[in-house]
Order: C-alpha cells, then structure tokens, then sequence
C-alpha cells in the first residue's frame, strides 16, 4: 500500500536540509530535536531511502536527499500557495518591516516581490538600520517586523537561518599576513564586525577600521578600491569581490544566527502570515 509525504515530514527534512543540524533544525520549525529525527525516520521509512549520512560531526544530504528536495520545496511551496489564497481576504494592510541595509539590498527583494504575488493588498514601508537598533524600534511600536542577525550562541527572535562569515576583499588585493589589516566593517552593535574582530583578536592580527557604514555598497566600493577588506554573510557577497577563508593570517569565522523578531500574540493577521512567510523562504533561499 502506497504510503503519501507528509507536510509535516517535509518540512523537517527541508529545515534539516537546510540547516544540516538537527538542532538548528528544530529550533527553525518550532519543534524538539527528537521529534524532528523521528519525523526524518518516517520519511525514511515512507521512501525507503536514507536521506542523509549522519556522523558525530556531521549531516550530509545524500544524492536521493537532493532529488527528493527538490519536491519537497515544490510541494511546500504548493500547500502555501492554497492555504494563502483560502487565507487571502485576511491579508491586507500595511506591514512596517525593518531589515539591515545589506539583506534589504541583496537578499529580500525575491521575497518581497513573491509575497506581494501572492497578497497584491499588503504594502510595505522598509526602514533599513542596524539589528541593535531596529529591536528598540520594535520594542516601541515603530515597526510591526524585523529581520536580524545575531551571534551563534545569542540568538533572539524566530531563527529563520544559520548564515557562514567570510573574508572578502577585491580581485587583485594581496595580503602580508604579518602586516595588520584594514577594514570596512559595518558599525559597533552588529554581529558581523563583532564576529570579525574577535577572530582577529585571537590570532593577535593587529586592524584598523578605515571604513565603518550601514551602507553595503559603501563598503563594496572602499573593498574593490583596495582600501581594505570586509567580513560579509555568505548570502550577500557581490559577484565582484573574492573570498579569502584559508588564507595565512585570516582565521575562521563562525556562523551567525537570522531571526525574525515580531509580537505573534499582538500582531494583525497579515503580519503573521508574513512572518511564516519570511522564515519559511528564507529557510529555502540557500545560496
């Protein structure tokens, strides 16, 4: 007899998938660790496929996993679909969202445009600042949502992703590890410079701040001048810069934690239904 896939079942493994912890996984969807291995163990047994090679260490996706992840996405981005248009009549009105300058320039505008495919009446008024300082604007009534980042083992609001850190710098910088650095950073409160500077500290590498802006493209521009080099999320790094991670005298960088913060018990119904939204694409849209 032939056994269905399950809502509930895909979007653990896409969670997994996405995340490649358990963990993390469960903290995205809103569920215990346990109870998401036991839901990726009945897909398994539904398929009867192993859908990922787990070690102490490690979750890596099999070549089946890849396949079925593609169907998966489809058949979640499906049942979205029907529930927003039975939902529909309810969304509308105007959400009052804050994000960072660098995820309002390079990673919401594909989600903005599929959500307002989807619910043509809700508009959107974007404030654009810094994590630290949209938090008190929510905690004030000033905005309805907000997207941030924030250190690994600080996380706030609803985790959406874990995003990995990289060094960046123009295509023809050339580095002298034992010459300090120079850097254009985003400004004292985000999780990114913190994150950066803190590696540095360790490794006893001496910098200087020659550039510190909200502004993602100001700090493109000082990086491909070769004024110096940044720290950026992997989902925002332009086509123009190149990655530098593994090089003498760039240490690793850890991971840092997107979250959705707003007030589920207070908030108007098209909010809501914006923020499943936002976490569920921002769980999809992997680089």
């Amino acid at each position: 007899m032939q056994r269905d896939l399950e809502i509930d079942l895909l979007r653990s493994f896409v969670a997994i998938a996405a995340h490649r912890n358990f963990t993390r996984a469960a903290e995205a969807i809103g569920r215990t660790q346990s109870a998401v291995s036991l839901q990726l163990k009945r897909l398994e047994d539904i398929t009867g496929e192993r859908l990922f090679e787990r070690s102490r260490n490690s979750v890596e996706i099999t070549p089946t996993g890849e396949a079925l992840l593609v169907y998966a996405n489809r058949i979640l981005s499906a049942n979205e679909a029907a529930l927003s248009h039975i939902r529909r009549p309810e969304a509308e009105g105007l959400v009052r969202f804050g994000a960072p300058d660098d995820y309002a320039s390079y990673l919401l505008a594909p989600i903005l445009a599929a959500f307002t495919a989807q619910y043509p009446l809700v508009q959107f008024e974007l404030t654009c600042e810094s994590s630290i300082d949209l938090i008190p604007m929510l905690e004030h009534g000033e905005i309805d949502i907000m997207l941030g980042t924030h250190q690994s083992d600080q996380v706030k609001g609803r985790v959406a992703r874990y995003e990995s850190l990289h060094w960046v710098a123009g295509p023809d910088y050339v580095d002298d590890p034992d010459q300090g650095l120079s850097l254009a950073l985003f400004p004292n409160g985000c999780a990114v410079r913190h994150a950066g500077l803190v590696a540095l500290e360790q490794i006893e590498r001496p910098w200087r701040i020659v550039c510190s802006t909200r502004s993602v493209s100001l700090i493109e521009q000082t990086v491909l001048n070769g004024a110096g080099i940044s720290v950026m999320e992997a989902s925002i790094i332009p086509e123009t810069l190149r990655i530098l991670d593994g090089q003498p005298g760039f240490p690793p960088l850890p991971e840092i934690a997107m979250s959705v913060h707003y007030n589920k018990a207070a908030c108007a119904p098209h909010v809501g239904i914006f923020a499943d939204f936002l976490v569920g694409e921002l769980g999809r849209r992997r680089v």
